[in-house]
């Protein structure tokens, strides 16, 4: 497809947050060198806020637990989208509901183009064995591999980022004081194993709070992590709990206005990098070498277990396994490398 062919892709990402996260550099590297094309990013509407400021990029609903449930539902849902006269599909998810698309789509002659998703790679590099591991390519790579198989050879540039948001009343009267320096804390992650403990994480905060420096902002979701994140900040005064305060949208507005971001291997370091914001994650059983690493960071940014006590890590991409003893390998990283590391990015 010729760099001045206007053409309208669809493309396919449904979960998770970090994952949907991740294809915005790389839509954004797209835009950038091909601005006629037009772009349909079939989604969850919870994710729409992440699109709607990228050029030429629309989103359609994929509504899983409603309308498009099941197998009919997927058939309703490609009635929809067949009425949208795509000229290909690049499909950044290839799990059950893209394939069944998939099939559907044979009828119509589009090309759909699936992710490799370098399945072999990673297992490789998470079996349960001392190894000397090496990085696999990015998840990002990979998602423009697939706009490289439609014929769109883009190359991601560290200035593939969203640009940082104008805060409305309700952030600015949320941020207060100006003279601070923004640093965002989100301790939690879908696995234990990819947690920094609550209470080590606390006395990150408490020396933190105690320079009078800063002004600590916690990220989170649902009601314990809120529960917990409100608890930290009646505690610090330099501390404030931004869980269950906004919108995903107005969320993302205070992200984007960060000095930086403490995060572990989850979905809210993909969003910090997303704009730009230096962010610092902490790994347990699984290594950025998988490929999740947030776009753009440097990798003495990505602070990790110590390999010589847990040799076997990665023990899994996601952190949903590993050895007897390793759950609590993400302990090894010593609470003043973290704070250490903070404060020479700011300082």
């Amino acid at each position: 497809m010729g760099k001045n062919k206007t053409s309208h892709l669809l493309v396919i990402r449904l979960s998770a947050l970090g994952d949907v996260a991740m294809t915005v550099p790389v839509l954004l590297a797209l835009t950038r060198q091909f601005p006629d094309i037009r772009i349909t990013v079939l989604t969850r509407a919870f994710f729409r806020p992440l699109f709607e400021d990228i050029p030429n990029v629309s989103v359609q609903i994929a509504d899983v637990k409603g309308k498009h449930k099941g197998f009919l539902g997927l058939w309703r849902l490609f009635k929809e989208l067949k009425k949208l006269n795509f000229d290909a599909i690049a499909d950044l998810h290839h799990v059950l509901r893209s394939q069944i698309l998939k099939l559907f789509f044979l009828s119509t002659g589009i090309r759909f183009i699936q992710i490799n998703k370098g399945r072999k790679e990673k297992r490789a590099l998470t079996v349960w064995k001392r190894k000397e591991i090496t990085p696999l390519r990015s998840t990002h790579e990979l998602y423009a591999d697939v706009f490289r198989a439609l014929g769109y050879p883009i190359t991601l540039e560290a200035s593939d980022i969203k640009k940082k948001a104008k805060p409305t009343n309700i952030v600015s009267k949320y941020l207060g004081d100006t003279k601070f320096k923004y640093i965002g804390i989100a301790p939690f992650a879908a696995f234990k194993s990819k947690m920094y403990p609550l209470p080590l994480m606390e006395k990150v905060v408490e020396q933190l709070n105690n320079t009078n420096q800063y002004k600590i902002i916690l990220f989170g979701g649902g009601p314990a992590e809120q529960e917990q994140m409100q608890k930290l900040a009646s505690i610090y005064t330099n501390c404030i709990n931004a869980v269950g305060a906004f919108s995903f949208k107005e969320e993302l507005v205070v992200l984007s206005n960060l000095d930086l971001m403490v995060a572990m291997d989850s979905g809210n370091a993909h969003l910090a990098a997303m704009y730009g914001v230096p962010t610092i994650t902490l790994w347990g059983v699984t290594h950025p070498f998988a490929g999740f690493a947030p776009f753009g960071q440097d990798i003495a940014n990505a602070l990790l277990a110590n390999r010589e006590q847990y040799p076997f890590i990665p023990t899994s991409v996601y952190g949903n396994k590993f050895p007897p003893a390793y759950e609590q390998a993400i302990t090894s990283i010593d609470l003043q490398e973290v704070v250490k590391k903070i404060q020479s990015i700011l300082d």
